[in-house]
């Protein structure tokens, strides 16, 4: 697991940087939004609590090295509009899983993009990394377009991988190498 220390990475319209328990009330906002819950596999939050909780988690797990979550502010305000990561390091293999969650009213003008770049940037020049994989609902057509713009490739299916909210769902597996990233840039 790599040594994970804060950091802050900064695009022309955002800044990834590492939660904190100040973020709770904007956090909570996100992942108590039902658009933002329907593709994620787990419940709508519903209590600020839960927030709170996640933070503490999210910076175990960064001071162990198992995860890395930034939080993704709009620089013009200061506001926390979501969240990236990557998690699941394999350190032998070189290799990582991602993810991504953003407020639904800041869908589609590119943040998610703009961020995950900034991220896997990191993950492939500091952190060393050789792969990254997602793993996404493929009915979510927006995150589809998200990781491809990437590099990402569509490598696989799985159906009926997951039970969300009572109902069977389906996986579409991505993944990014070093040498597709190196390509693209």
């Amino acid at each position: 697991m790599p040594t994970l220390t804060p950091i802050e990475l900064l695009t022309p319209r955002l800044k990834l940087r590492w939660l904190n328990e100040s973020d709770a009330d904007d956090y909570f906002a996100v992942f108590s939004d039902p658009q933002v819950m329907r593709y994620l596999g787990r419940p709508v939050w519903t209590d600020r609590a839960q927030a709170l909780d996640q933070i503490a988690k999210m910076l175990a797990n960064q001071a162990n090295g198992t995860g890395l979550r930034m939080a993704i502010e709009l620089r013009e305000t200061g506001r926390l509009i979501g969240d990236a990561c990557l998690f699941h390091f394999d350190d032998a293999n070189r290799r990582c899983e991602t993810g991504y969650s953003l407020a639904s009213q800041h869908w589609g003008r590119g943040y998610a993009s703009e961020a995950l770049e900034a991220l896997l940037g990191y993950g492939f020049d500091t952190l060393d990394l050789n792969r990254v994989e997602a793993d996404i609902d493929p009915a979510n057509a927006a995150s589809g377009r998200v990781l491809e713009k990437l590099g990402f490739r569509r490598e696989g299916y799985m159906p009926e991988r997951w039970i969300v909210n009572g109902a069977k769902a389906d996986t579409a597996f991505y993944g990014l190498l070093r040498s597709y990233w190196q390509a693209r840039r």
